[in-house]
């Protein structure tokens, strides 16, 4: 019997995945100085053994300043790469699931609280907080420290940042890079004319908008090596009036595309306060179907996808060539194995579990 398309394997550059299930990546601000802890081996470790194609490290930051808060993941210095490179060891040991890394600068949005502690910004004159960088000196919302507008010089040092990044993640064997130019964090901001109100080469028009982002697409891909895949995450639109919206997202994918983008992980959102989202299951499954109609590279869909089915007919149908996961996998970390069992497929499963098998479902687990 055939397996349904959602537990295909796909060829992304040089890495095979062996399904079309990606966990998507999720913050836990549980960092210490940028260095991942206990926390990270237990969370990643289990996902790690969920039976998805494909793990993403969740939004690890290339500066401190890019960081979201105080205790966000970084690949910044010698302490952070031997932080992941403890927790990656520890996961190999017991999994061959590929492992992406998100690459991220949080721009205007950084120096916020740990999310369940207090909503808003930290000043920089408090305890962990520090004065944010962005396109434009226009802060996210009220109550926000306007953000120092980048120069020359400080655009020349983000883009050090982000290669000298992708260098320690060569180093750390990682197997795809994603660039995250969602959410409302620094590349988004270059994008959307809400937050980009630059008069020079990097504001205005999409080209000049989409130029920094491009540049920084274009340092990483120089300094990963040149087998491995890297992917880029957008937010197709902005869900306010006058933002970046589908039309520009398809062009900017095709921007992509031209550059040698292996994948692109199509989100939406995160920019402005003012956003209205009418959210329902895979309500981000159009905006995904718009730009694969657009690229022929593999288009990642995510947002409210949690029943296998549906997971399946978006991948069946064309609409998106995988399905990411992150909070359905938080809720239930072997979500695969279930996606599997309900469509008839196989999915693999550490040995240690392989006598968790239910007896009506002898062919669950590959061999």
């Amino acid at each position: 019997m055939s397996q349904p398309t959602l537990f295909t394997p796909l060829r992304i550059r040089n890495l095979e995945i062996e399904n079309r299930i990606v966990i998507a990546p999720m913050c836990q601000y549980s960092a210490e100085e940028g260095c991942m802890t206990d926390w990270h081996m237990m969370h990643l470790g289990q996902l790690a053994q969920s039976g998805a194609g494909l793990l993403t490290i969740e939004a690890t930051a290339v500066s401190p300043e890019g960081r979201i808060t105080f205790a966000d993941v970084g690949l910044y210095d010698d302490r952070s790469e031997a932080a992941m490179a403890r927790v990656l060891d520890a996961i190999r040991k017991w999994s061959d699931m590929p492992i992406a890394i998100q690459l991220a600068h949080a721009g205007r949005k950084a120096s916020t609280y740990k999310p369940w502690d207090k909503q808003g910004q930290i000043p920089p004159d408090q305890q962990g907080g520090w004065q944010t960088l962005a396109p434009s000196a226009v802060p996210y919302t009220t109550g926000y420290t306007p953000p120092t507008a980048l120069d020359s010089a400080g655009l020349d040092e983000i883009r050090t940042q982000f290669a000298n990044a992708a260098k320690r993640a060569a180093k750390l064997n990682i197997d795809l890079i994603q660039i995250h130019a969602a959410h409302g964090y620094l590349l988004h901001q270059f994008l959307s004319p809400l937050s980009n109100q630059r008069t020079d080469e990097y504001g205005g028009s999409l080209e000049n908008r989409a130029r920094f982002p491009l540049e920084i697409f274009d340092v990483v891909r120089e300094a990963f090596p040149a087998e491995k895949a890297i992917s880029v995450r957008i937010s197709a639109t902005d869900w306010v009036e006058g933002g970046f919206d589908i039309e520009e997202a398809v062009a900017f994918a095709k921007m992509l595309e031209a550059r040698g983008v292996d994948a692109i992980h199509v989100s939406s959102g995160g920019l402005h306060p003012d956003q209205k989202i009418d959210v329902y299951p895979g309500y981000q499954v159009p905006l995904a179907r718009a730009v694969k109609s657009a690229v022929n590279v593999p288009v990642v869909a995510v947002g409210l996808i949690t029943e296998p089915q549906h997971a399946e007919a978006i991948v069946a149908s064309g609409d998106a060539d995988i399905i990411g996961i992150a909070r359905t996998a938080l809720y239930d970390p072997r979500w695969p194995w279930h996606a599997a069992a309900t469509l008839g497929a196989q999915v693999r499963a550490a040995s240690q579990y392989l006598r968790c098998q239910p007896h009506t479902l002898k062919n669950l687990f590959k061999s």
